[in-house]
């Protein structure tokens, strides 16, 4: 395989350009290290990081506002909030804490459900929004959906046991071809409005899913906490997103988006994707492996990390700053992404962090 390097550079920490390079880059010590752990040796290394300071040539004579890059990615992000009126954006972190003490009484349920989903003229869909617990869902050639959802109290007495069951529901609905499973409690709403603290709560809830459905089904699947999401053997779209955890879909042959905020993403596709796609975290590295005859133009970001492919790229042009007017203000909006292209081009596929490493691999599985 021919090996293509490229060297992006950073201009006053605004744009993102990348450049041919007459001679690889060298990769730091501790980058190599890591590279040379992995079972297939990285075909293209492009080495990503914040470059000396250097001034930006602005028109001074013009009345502007410069926007600096965000260390939490796109400002416009939805991450990591999941929904308008879910309030997950709202869940207070300073509350995860796996060993509470006072949490002295337990209780443990198995819920287990079925729910016939033959094919129709619409597209199958399933929806999981959970706040604090695992997702894992397979696909299989059955037209129906297996639920587990193993349930677990932790509460500081008898009496707060009960309040859980009363607050804390697994709220189901299904209509036509869509099935939505909704965890549903007071960390739901806002705080100002519940007349009362989470604080006073004094239990936590846990539920942890197992799903089999139809394997030509669309998910869309969340939590926050305690948890991890795992996707497998699905032809449909996928929508996954994590906070504090992290995301491995398998074997899929879809398009979608996966986005967690403290852990690693792991993708391998059994069909490329045909539409846009978007992977992102935060902490952690992402991996996307892609069967052989990937064909697609890729979008790179990362701040401490570096960007490695099995696949020959060809260097895209950069994309030119987009200008804003806000009343008598002008704002330049730079774009701080490196652009390759694999093979012809296709389906754009961004891939962003902001610490760890970014590799693009061949799926030999």
């Amino acid at each position: 395989m021919n090996r293509t390097c490229f060297l992006p550079m950073v201009i006053s920490g605004m744009a993102l350009l990348l450049f041919p390079a007459q001679a690889a880059r060298n990769i730091p010590e501790k980058q190599a290290d890591r590279s040379a752990q992995q079972e297939k040796a990285p075909a293209v290394p492009v080495e990503m990081g914040r470059e000396p300071d250097e001034d930006m040539d602005v028109d001074t004579d013009m009345e502007m506002d410069v926007e600096e890059p965000q260390v939490d990615m796109d400002a416009n992000r939805d991450e990591p909030d999941m929904d308008a009126d879910s309030g997950q954006e709202d869940v207070d972190r300073e509350e995860i804490d796996h060993d509470e003490p006072r949490l002295t009484e337990h209780e443990q349920e198995k819920i287990e459900k079925t729910f016939a989903m033959p094919a129709g003229t619409g597209r199958r869909t399933l929806e999981i929004d959970n706040v604090r617990g695992s997702i894992e869902v397979v696909g299989t050639a059955s037209d129906k959906v297996q639920l587990t959802v193993n349930k677990s109290i932790r509460a500081e007495s008898k009496g707060k046991i009960e309040q859980a069951r009363k607050d804390v529901t697994l709220d189901i609905t299904q209509q036509a071809d869509a099935l939505k499973l909704y965890v549903n409690g007071p960390f739901r709403c806002d705080c100002h409005d519940c007349g009362r603290s989470r604080d006073d709560e004094g239990y936590i809830v846990k539920m942890d899913f197992q799903v089999q459905a139809p394997r030509d089904i669309d998910v869309k699947v969340k939590t926050v906490n305690e948890g991890r999401v795992s996707v497998r053997d699905i032809n449909g779209s996928f929508l996954v997103r994590n906070v504090n955890g992290d995301i491995q879909i398998r074997n899929i042959a879809g398009s979608g988006t996966a986005r967690t905020v403290n852990g690693p993403v792991k993708v391998s596709f059994r069909q490329n994707p045909r539409e846009a796609s978007d992977f992102q975290t935060v902490n952690g590295n992402i991996e996307l492996a892609f069967a052989r005859d990937l064909s697609a133009d890729f979008r790179f970001k990362t701040f401490n990390g570096g960007i490695y492919s099995d696949f020959p790229v060809t260097a895209l042009p950069v994309q030119g700053m987009q200008e804003e007017h806000h009343g008598s203000k002008v704002i330049f909006r730079a774009d701080r992404y490196t652009g390759a292209r694999i093979n012809a081009g296709g389906p754009q596929i961004k891939v962003e962090n902001l610490n760890g490493d970014i590799r693009i691999l061949e799926n030999h599985e």
